[in-house]
């Protein structure tokens, strides 16, 4: 077994103990708060009397779940503490309170252990919840990251000989005849477009229709959208609407 196997161990069997440590705990210290609550105005009702000690060991509970959450991500929530605090305080008070005794007693002890192991149990396990987090943390950052492994070929050319150093004799290049350049032909006349004359006729009294509508005359681009024809058609079209 190795120290880290060892050492998660050690963490996890000291949490399992510190666990049934603070149930029992808990529930020493609510069943005294639930006999003072009976004896101190709630005796009429039994289902009040063991309600009320939730009052105050809840907090102490929400405060537990916040600084464990807090420890996993490796903070410190200070909101946590002080609700933890709160009802620690006020579950010692509670139970020591609640002996009827004017002068210090061993009842009085008996009555402030609960709740007082429950707290020191508690934050033993907090300490070795964030340490372990702390560690994980650290180790992770401290791995060296893997640089790209990069290949590094030989240039043979590059090597230097004598025979490579000797000048060499370069043959003069042969000559090149000019070759023969072509006449341009000119662009063949584009074929010309037949558009039917009702397709004309309805162009003309959309072409109307948009120049009383707006004063201008209508462009190629907007007559050949309202018709759906092809660009070299509508063309044909606005020359004959000209």
């Amino acid at each position: 077994m190795t120290q880290q196997q060892a050492e998660r161990a050690a963490i996890l069997t000291a949490g399992a103990v510190i666990l049934v440590l603070t149930v029992a705990a808990f529930w020493l210290s609510y069943a005294h708060l639930a006999d003072v609550a009976m004896e101190h105005g709630l005796a009429s009702s039994p289902e009040r009397a063991w309600a009320w000690p939730g009052t105050i060991d809840l907090f102490i509970l929400a405060g537990e779940v916040l600084m464990f959450r807090a420890a996993l991500r490796g903070a410190w929530d200070w909101w946590a503490f002080a609700l933890t605090a709160a009802g620690s305080l006020g579950s010692i008070g509670l139970n020591v309170a609640g002996v009827e005794q004017n002068t210090l007693s061993l009842e009085h002890v008996v009555a402030a252990v609960p709740p007082t192991a429950a707290l020191l149990a508690f934050g033993a396990l907090m300490r070795q919840v964030h340490g372990l987090v702390t560690d994980t943390d650290a180790s992770t950052a401290d791995e060296p990251e893997s640089a790209p492994a990069v290949a590094v070929e030989r240039d043979s050319s590059a090597e230097t000989t004598p025979a490579a150093l000797e000048p060499a004799e370069v043959p003069a290049p042969p000559a090149v005849e000019p070759a023969p350049v072509e006449p341009v032909k000119a662009p063949a006349p584009a074929p010309a477009v037949s558009v039917p004359a009702p397709l004309v006729e309805h162009a003309r009294k959309l072409a109307d229709a948009h120049r009383a509508r707006t004063g201008a005359p209508m462009d190629t681009d907007t007559l050949r959208a309202r018709l759906g024809v092809p660009a070299p058609m509508a063309d044909a079209i606005a020359a004959q609407l000209t």
